[in-house]
């Protein structure tokens, strides 16, 4: 029964993307971690026709343990933030138009504004581009993802971020889409973005660490 309601939450978010402009047909990919592995949405299926069995269930050696359908091409990124990110609960990968613009011009997102911290740094890092489905392209992540980083983008090709679970890795992909629409849009304005420092930055990272532990009653 536990199986079932945790393919059956994956579907539910994975049809959520499309709906918060995330993602768009059959790009894009969500997985959960389990005790020896995740779950992960299947490839080139669209997301209106996904069922709670078709959620591909993978070990952290990369092979299907459950499962009919072909992984997400997309599985080793999942797979290595997982081995490498131990506060990864949920792992999304999407190409959400404002973050696929700064990613296709091969820009990270600077600390114009507070709320960038959100994810985990003081900028967000746009990881150099390699093939997709590849340990080269999962490599360039988690270096992108160093230290504390939860969100990075991926260089001509769109944006990826864990969290803890299901909704927050969408909350937290919708903050940073938006975080990067404003960004090109500031850009558009002709003037050279002002940017918080990096003393800044750190003091809104220990105000959200804080924020965080209050809501976890620590």
């Amino acid at each position: 029964m536990l199986a079932h309601t945790r393919r059956r939450a994956l579907v539910e978010t994975a049809r959520s993307l499309n709906r918060t402009g995330l993602n768009q047909g059959t790009s894009g990919n969500i997985s959960l971690r389990l005790e020896n592995g995740f779950y992960i949405t299947p490839s080139a299926l669209a997301y209106e026709r996904y069922r709670p069995a078709d959620i591909v269930e993978m070990d952290m050696d990369g092979r299907v343990v459950v499962g009919t359908r072909k992984p997400s091409s997309e599985w080793r990124l999942h797979r290595d933030i997982y081995i490498h990110r131990n506060r990864a609960g949920a792992v999304l990968h999407v190409h959400p138009p404002w973050c696929t613009t700064l990613a296709c011009l091969e820009l990270s997102i600077p600390p114009y504004h507070y709320m960038v911290a959100i994810g985990g740094g003081d900028s967000i890092a746009c990881a150099p581009y390699a093939l997709f489905g590849t340990a080269e392209l999962s490599a360039n992540v988690l270096a992108a993802l160093d230290n504390d980083r939860c969100a990075c983008l991926l260089a001509h090709h769109g944006m990826v971020c864990f969290s803890s679970d299901l909704r927050s890795v969408v909350a937290l992909a919708i903050e940073v889409e938006n975080l990067a629409r404003v960004y090109v849009q500031a850009l558009q304005a002709g003037e050279k973005v002002p940017l918080l420092t990096r003393e800044e930055m750190k003091q809104v990272g220990k105000q959200f660490a804080a924020y965080r532990s209050a809501e976890q009653g620590e």
